[in-house]
């Protein structure tokens, strides 16, 4: 299946405004194209949650020569932080790629993923009943060439038995074309499950098919939020600005869908893969959002 008319989506086709939108349209804009950008509203959150990321990096940092190798996935620091090696250049021989910043560690952060205007998007794409998925995750593009991060599908890490996750990513400074926006293929949830590759930073789809031109940049403002199915292609550039470029993601699907293949590699899926009928839903409740969970036993 081909994505209808690819190209032609502009941002202003998915796009609404925080002081006035209806969480029906915008809804309706997230079934169709598989994303959707509502501008300012995690602005409340932003100073506070930047100001975690900040303490996070430094905290990270400090804890740079306790960093245990993880294979084919980069280091990890004592606080959880993931880093990646660092492009020639670099002050060291690591780049953060995601901070210490999850709900159990920024009070700000969980707040937000509880924010109504949010949820009631939320809601309107999932109906009534809500839990988190994972527990929040910030990624962290260093100064001066901050790593970047290839087209693909979030499926591809963690493909579920029904829908999905839907994400929310939440710009904490302003993003441009020079500091690593995030790229979009309006419409592409609609391809089912994409084959990908192993990449710099994991995962990825082969750029020689879906190389840049073919995606959609979302330039913004810190506060502004972009949702996006699981499915849908997304990425981000290296950051050539002189400061870093911080997300914060919160992810939400229905109680009873869960993970059945997950990995970071190619090689972990395709040993996931074999493995993925085996798989129940037991140990992966999340937090409910919206709604009650009802006790269901586990099938035979």
């Amino acid at each position: 299946m081909s994505i209808a008319a690819e190209g032609t989506v502009t941002v202003a086709d998915i796009e609404l405004f925080a002081d006035r939108f209806d969480p029906e349209q915008a809804a309706a804009i997230y079934a169709e194209q598989g994303c959707l950008v509502i501008r300012g509203l995690m602005t409340p959150y932003v100073s506070q949650i930047r100001a975690d990321i900040e303490f996070a990096f430094s905290q990270g940092v400090a804890l740079l020569p306790q960093a245990v190798q993880i294979p084919n996935i980069g280091w990890s620091t004592p606080d959880g932080a993931l880093w990646l090696p660092a492009p020639a250049g670099f002050p060291r021989d690591k780049q953060m790629m995601i901070p210490a910043v999850r709900y159990n560690t920024s009070a700000t952060f969980f707040a937000s993923a509880f924010e109504p205007s949010l949820v009631a998007v939320v809601e309107a794409i999932l109906g009534p009943r809500i839990e988190l998925f994972m527990d929040g995750q910030c990624l962290y593009k260093e100064p001066v060439g901050g790593h970047p991060k290839n087209l693909h599908q979030d499926s591809a890490y963690f493909e579920h038995r029904f829908d999905g996750p839907v994400a929310v990513l939440g710009y904490a400074v302003e993003t441009n074309l020079v500091n690593g926006a995030l790229y979009v293929v309006p419409g592409s949830h609609h391809l089912g499950q994409l084959r990908h590759i192993d990449t710099f930073s994991h995962l990825g789809l082969d750029p020689q098919e879906w190389p840049w031109e073919r995606a959609l940049p979302i330039t913004g403002a810190a506060g502004d939020a972009i949702f996006f199915h699981y499915r849908c292609i997304h990425g981000s550039q290296e950051n050539h600005s002189k400061g870093p470029r911080p997300v914060f993601i919160h992810r939400y699907r229905r109680p009873g869908d869960y993970v059945t293949v997950g990995a970071a590699t190619t090689a972990g899926r395709e040993e996931a893969e074999k493995r993925a009928a085996e798989v129940k839903s037991q140990n992966q409740k999340g937090l409910m959002v919206r709604g009650f969970r009802a006790y269901e036993a586990e099938p035979a």
